[in-house]
């Protein structure tokens, strides 16, 4: 099928509250062309320089979220103009990119990634660290950044009752913080989780943001 085609077929099986983020990183222009096209606005991508080039050559009416691991001297780069941050996994990264956004006289919104997968190479905060993370007063501090709500990967099985656990424990997660942390903040409303060979059981428990790649335009071209 199409990449528009793939579009339709996926957000059908999408609640109306659950926010699809097309995963287009490795995927050359013409190929987000095709979903931008079909009417997809909201892009995710994992490399700074790559993510810089394509917003340079496609329409500025995208949104363009950071999903991969970002580096503290890239922030600089995207700071001007990204819409969502989903990898923030340190205090020390938040402080950057609240430095960078006072730069550009901006508010940038982002998501704590959490760690609950099996795979110890997956990056991320423990539940543990981003209760303690959120609570601080460092944090309270920072006038630049929107903390929006959470991000996590589940472990990459086909065990789908781990995945499925996994899932739960990021949305009890979220709730907690949201209760605890930011009980009066309607911005914290994103459970980031799900992925193309998983996402259905994500939105089945709780999730409001997918991040679908291959579903959409296939195997990446590395």
């Amino acid at each position: 099928m199409s990449v528009a085609q793939n579009l339709v077929c996926i957000k059908e099986t999408l609640p109306e509250n659950v926010t699809l983020v097309a995963v287009s990183k490795f995927h050359p222009e013409q190929v987000i062309r095709e979903a931008y096209d079909a009417g997809q606005r909201v892009f995710g991508e994992s490399r700074v320089q790559e993510l810089c080039r394509k917003r340079l050559q496609l329409p500025g009416d995208i949104h363009w979220h950071f999903i991969g691991s970002l580096q503290t001297n890239k922030v600089k780069d995207i700071a001007p103009f990204i819409e969502l941050i989903h990898s923030v996994d340190s205090l020390k990264l938040l402080k950057e990119i609240d430095k960078q956004a006072a730069k550009n006289n901006r508010v940038i919104n982002v998501l704590l990634e959490i760690h609950v997968a099996q795979e110890p190479t997956k990056h991320g905060l423990t539940p543990e660290e981003s209760v303690v993370l959120l609570k601080s007063e460092e944090f309270k501090s920072l006038r630049h950044v929107r903390m929006c709500g959470i991000m996590g990967m589940a472990t990459n099985t086909d065990d789908e009752t781990v995945v499925r656990q996994e899932f739960h424990r990021l949305h009890e997660l979220f709730v907690l913080l949201a209760n605890e942390c930011f009980p009066s903040e309607p911005s914290f409303s994103i459970l980031s989780m799900g992925m193309s060979h998983d996402y259905r059981l994500a939105v089945e428990e709780g999730s409001t943001m997918v991040r679908i790649g291959t579903d959409i335009f296939g195997e990446r071209e590395y």
